[in-house]
């Protein structure tokens, strides 16, 4: 029997106003058995579990994300800490090398308020998941996150690399290590970056790299990379890919897990905040302006700006 291997990948936060954008990536070893199933419609117990994250997740409700994240990692780790540990590409001491002192707090606190959410039927409900899929040949094999604060988009777009790119870029670098992890060529598939349709001039961990364009549109690009394999950016991936969707619900559940330090890290009276553009988000900014000032927190690590003040970050980075 011949197998295959496959990556999804897709980002979570890319239009939020606050918290950081992740971008996700799940490796897979499939088979032809594998392939016919992720053509078709998953059963419908796993489908209830498996489909699109906006669907399935609120951002005060990520037990699914935290479930699969947990049982693609094999259950290891301890904490919410220590399961970022295992799926994050960077590594937080990586990532906290550009912080501020005085912002630090607001992404990396860790509280007795970050338990595990998922309970043991959930968890034992998508183990079981992860046996039947890999009964009809689909073996997930890892799963491993990039996170990109608010403080490095902003100076990236003081740079002049936009948001889109950066998720572009990140993309990459998860799918170069998933392919040395595979050992062997993969077929990606990417939720499609912004309104893109020609992606070689924007390529960043890509850039260079001898490759034949198999077709640009605005439904899909798709790119054959010698010694990597295919990279695909579809329209609506999320919704259509199994293995997107994998990836966009482990991917909300890291990013609600910064978001709930941040919310937690400043006082407020209303509910937790999302980060995206809503009236919720809006009133925890204003809430929060006082707090900030006198912390001496910098607006640029904590919300994104629309234009960026290329001194001020520049000076920062």
């Amino acid at each position: 029997m011949t197998f295959a291997f496959r990556i999804g990948a897709d980002e979570n936060g890319l239009g939020a106003r606050l918290g950081p954008m992740i971008v996700t990536a799940v490796l897979a070893r499939v088979d032809e058995r594998g392939t016919r199933t992720l053509s078709r419609k998953l059963p419908r117990a796993i489908r209830a579990d498996l489909d699109d994250s906006k669907r399935l997740m609120t951002h005060t409700d990520v037990a699914l994300g935290e479930a699969w994240a947990r049982v693609l990692t094999d259950e290891r780790a301890a904490s919410p800490a220590a399961l970022f540990e295992q799926l994050s590409l960077e590594g937080s001491a990586e990532l906290q090398k550009p912080c501020p002192k005085r912002t630090h707090g607001q992404c990396w606190t860790e509280s007795r308020d970050d338990p595990f959410q998922a309970d043991a039927e959930l968890l034992a409900r998508i183990r079981g998941h992860r046996a039947a899929l890999a009964e009809r040949g689909i073996e997930l094999i890892a799963v491993r996150t990039s996170a990109i604060c608010t403080g490095q988009l902003n100076t990236f777009k003081a740079r002049g690399k936009n948001r889109f790119v950066a998720d572009l870029h990140a993309m990459e670098a998860l799918i170069l290590a998933l392919r040395a992890r595979a050992g062997s060529d993969v077929q990606a598939v990417c939720g499609k970056v912004g309104g893109m349709g020609e992606y070689s001039k924007f390529f960043g961990p890509l850039s260079g790299r001898l490759h034949a364009i198999i077709e640009q549109g605005q439904p899909r690009s798709a790119y054959r990379f010698p010694g990597i394999g295919e990279v695909h950016f579809v329209r609506d991936a999320d919704a259509s890919d199994k293995l997107v969707s994998l990836a966009s619900i482990v991917g909300k559940y890291v990013r609600e897990l910064f978001m709930s330090r941040i919310g937690r890290h400043y006082p407020s009276d209303g509910p937790r905040p999302s980060g995206y553009h809503d009236p919720v988000t809006e009133r925890f900014v204003a809430e929060s302006a006082l707090v900030r000032d006198a912390r001496g927190i910098s607006a640029s690590c904590f919300e994104r700006e629309p234009v960026a003040r290329a001194a001020e970050l520049l000076a920062e980075a």
